[in-house]
């Protein structure tokens, strides 16, 4: 799916924040703390932030994050100027102040806006359909003009809503940067751990399956929905009782044969579910899904091939265990699991 056609499913706002979010190439974790800030500040409908404000959220943000784990790809050695250093040099001093130090408030607000700002509206191919703040004022007194886009998009609770999103997505990456666990991350992807509701990290540790929570799945799927209910196709409400769906009844593999001689993909893996409101799950049928349906999944199956690492490797090695090239189109593969249940 190209970002025009994600873009077309859902025009407005809204679709262009979780496109800045979910699409970009992630070197380093600033956008979602940058994202986390934009909220935070718009979220109490202010039109107008100082710079310097907007640095102490942001730094704050990053903080908390730094204690658990890297912010930076590990093949990006960090100099003693880099701004990652600097915050691992200030973090005790901040916490024991209980807020960034101004050394570390200061820095950010002087590279923010020739390095996250200014990258934040761009993806590979354009920048999204919004923008969600502009600079202005001089360079000792610069202000962030909050637009009317960003307003909406925090409006009418929607910012705890795509705040669980950022952090879902942050937590992934970050994940992915870290030693160990990032390889495993960009060689096996993630494994669905439904009874816990996570997406867990999988791979192989002295001979015995080791899964860590990475973050959850309707956190990570639903943005890929555009926070629709997979079913019903109305917002999904942050306190909302969810469900997550499998698309293909997981009972289909059951009464066509065991799971071992299933020819088709793993219908218990992470391309085949959907958070859903929890009465649209429960008044849904163990039958082969509409054609409707399988249009949805495809689309939002395809829309995470263009999240990057790791989230989008988890479907391409989904796709190869059940015998497809990684590049394959998700409509065709769906299309092929429809026959089988037929």
């Amino acid at each position: 799916m190209s970002r025009t056609d994600f873009f077309a499913t859902d025009p407005c706002p809204r679709t262009s924040w979780r496109m800045a979010i979910l699409m970009g190439d992630n070197n380093r974790t600033y956008k979602f703390a940058l994202g986390q800030a934009l909220l935070e500040h718009a979220v109490r409908g202010e039109t107008e932030v100082a710079l310097t404000d907007l640095a102490s959220t942001y730094t704050g943000s990053l903080l908390a994050h730094t204690t658990h784990a890297p912010q930076a790809r590990a093949a990006q050695p960090l100099g003693d100027r880099d701004f990652l250093t600097l915050m691992a040099h200030e973090a005790e001093e901040s916490s024991r102040l209980g807020h960034p130090t101004d050394t570390l408030v200061d820095a950010a607000a002087r590279s923010m806006p020739n390095m996250v700002m200014d990258k934040f509206h761009n993806l590979r191919g354009g920048p999204v359909w919004h923008r969600f703040y502009e600079l202005t004022g001089s360079r000792r007194e610069q202000v962030v003009r909050v637009t009317p886009e960003l307003l909406s998009v925090a409006a009418h609770g929607q910012a705890a809503i795509l705040g669980t999103e950022i952090e879902a997505r942050w937590n992934i990456v970050e994940n992915s940067f870290a030693t160990g666990i990032g390889r495993s991350l960009l060689d096996h992807g993630m494994a669905a751990d439904l009874e816990t509701g996570q997406l867990a990290e999988t791979g192989q540790l002295t001979g015995k399956l080791r899964r860590k929570p990475i973050t959850g799945i309707r956190e990570a799927l639903a943005p890929f929905q555009h926070g629709r209910c997979f079913i019903c196709q109305h917002v999904i409400a942050v306190n909302d009782a969810v469900h997550i769906d499998h698309v293909f009844p997981f009972a289909l593999m059951k009464r066509l044969g065991s799971v071992s001689g299933w020819p088709g993909p793993d219908l218990d893996a992470v391309w085949n579910l959907a958070p859903t409101h929890a009465t649209c799950n429960m008044d849904k049928s163990a039958t082969v899904p509409c054609d409707e349906l399988l249009r949805r999944l495809a689309l939002r199956n395809e829309a995470i091939k263009s999240s990057k690492v790791p989230l989008a490797v988890t479907l391409r090695r989904e796709l190869v265990a059940s015998g497809h090239p990684p590049t394959a189109n998700w409509w065709n593969v769906i299309r092929e699991v429809k026959k089988l249940c037929i």
